[in-house]
């Protein structure tokens, strides 16, 4: 992976954005580019940052761990925690990351928020992980149960939750994944108009095979991995 070979699929990306932006009637700034730097090397955190973008997510805490700590400070970028967060690493959730996407239960939210207040910082920055495709592999809080369970998590002190994040089923048949994102955005809305501490400005979803149709139906952050940072 080069600089030259990152901004010009960047270049790109954006292009697609802006063209996807366009056909749902959207502003392309409204959209977030988070690059998925999970499996690659850290040298690929520096090349996004030197590009201009200010956000980066991973999956698992230990790889993290090893970037944060061959990075040293990296000032003017989001750590973004986007995979599956075991109880057992929360702590060491928060201290690395400043938003933390996968809270899946109210319980890991609880969790979460009783180690912040321990560790005496700022309510770290949260997405509600909901599951709208019905597939039982999928982790995340399923429409039945998401808008008490986000309710219930928004009264945490130590979390601010943002918004809401989920996980579309990885095929390409358009017919299975446009109605999984249109769930997910109309959650959304509902957890807005029904939940007053809940902030609902980011709607994390789609990923390098369908972020155009996530943005299509509302997506506010799309989290790409290998067409941005190409294959791991």
């Amino acid at each position: 992976m080069t600089k030259d070979q990152v901004e010009a699929r960047l270049a790109m990306v954006t292009e697609r954005i802006e063209a996807a932006a366009r056909r749902a009637g959207r502003r392309a700034s409204e959209v977030e580019v988070l690059p998925v730097t999970k499996g690659h090397p850290a040298r690929g955190i520096e090349i996004v940052k030197a590009l201009g973008v200010d956000r980066i997510g991973e999956n698992r805490v230990p790889e993290a761990e090893g970037k944060r700590s061959e990075l040293g400070l990296t000032p003017g970028v989001a750590w973004h925690l986007i995979g599956r967060l075991q109880r057992n690493k929360a702590r060491r959730a928060v201290r690395l990351f400043d938003v933390v996407e996968s809270v899946d239960s109210v319980r890991l939210a609880g969790t979460l928020s009783r180690i912040v207040e321990e560790e005496r910082r700022e309510p770290v920055e949260a997405l509600v992980q909901v599951n709208t495709s019905g597939e039982a592999a999928k982790a995340g809080l399923g429409p039945d149960v998401a808008l008490d369970a986000v309710a219930e998590i928004c009264e945490l002190p130590g979390l601010r939750v943002a918004g809401l994040m989920m996980m579309a089923p990885f095929t390409v048949d358009e017919t299975v994944v446009r109605p999984a994102f249109r769930r997910a955005a109309r959650l959304l809305e509902r957890c807005r108009a029904e939940i007053p501490a809940f902030e609902g400005r980011a709607l994390s979803m789609g990923m390098s095979n369908d972020f155009e149709i996530a943005i299509e139906e509302g997506s506010t952050r799309v989290r790409l991995g290998t067409v941005l940072l190409g294959e791991r």
